[in-house]
């Protein structure tokens, strides 16, 4: 275990839900990149409902980050660096995630992210209800994930993995973005249609 699994003190026992929810993930990320030329859809947005809450706060745009083994963020951030202009980034990003970037799901940290921003007040109610529930909804497929929730430093690779994808299509990121870490606690998350096994 490293960093943030570390300090949710969660095992990494393979789980069927996670490999699911891993594998549809890279499937409709991929969709994304090469039908809506990278622009969110449902497969990627969630509904957030902090625990506690009685209904959603609202919806995110979530992020798929590589492990720090397969870490891609190097690449990304040369990519932004090499040019000013906005459209030529935006188009090696979409050639380098529509191409082979997702297509293995075991490379990809669980941990989700989320960009907010600074001073942001929905992102400090996640914080103060240290739980919340993602809920994913696309292509006849739905994921309820109960997370545990916790704000990333800069000099985490996770954080800095989402700083620069996000940065690739939105030059106006702020550098004090606040980016949350979102750790599904697999057994207690739910699929539907249900995964073969009865979860």
């Amino acid at each position: 275990m490293s960093g943030i699994q570390e300090v949710f003190g969660l095992d990494r026992e393979h789980s069927p839900m996670r490999d699911s929810f891993m594998r549809w993930q890279c499937r409709v990320r991929q969709i994304a990149m090469r039908e809506k030329q990278g622009r969110p859809d449902d497969g990627v947005i969630a509904d957030v409902t902090p625990e506690g809450a009685t209904e959603a706060l609202g919806s995110i745009v979530t992020v798929l980050n590589k492990a720090p083994l397969f870490s891609k963020t190097p690449e990304l951030k040369h990519m932004y660096l090499r040019t000013n202009d906005p459209a030529q980034r935006r188009d090696k990003a979409l050639q380098l995630f529509s191409e082979t970037y997702y297509q293995k799901h075991k490379e990809f940290s669980d941990v989700i992210t989320a960009t907010f921003l600074p001073n942001s007040q929905g992102a400090q109610t996640l914080l103060d209800a240290k739980r919340c529930m993602l809920a994913y909804e696309a292509y006849n497929q739905t994921f309820s994930l109960k997370c545990q929730v916790r704000e990333l430093s800069k000099g985490e690779p996770i954080y800095q993995a989402t700083y620069w994808h996000n940065l690739l299509f939105n030059p106006n990121l702020s550098p004090d973005t606040i980016i949350l870490g979102f750790q599904p606690v697999w057994k207690e998350s739910l699929a539907d249609p249900p995964l073969a096994g009865g979860r």
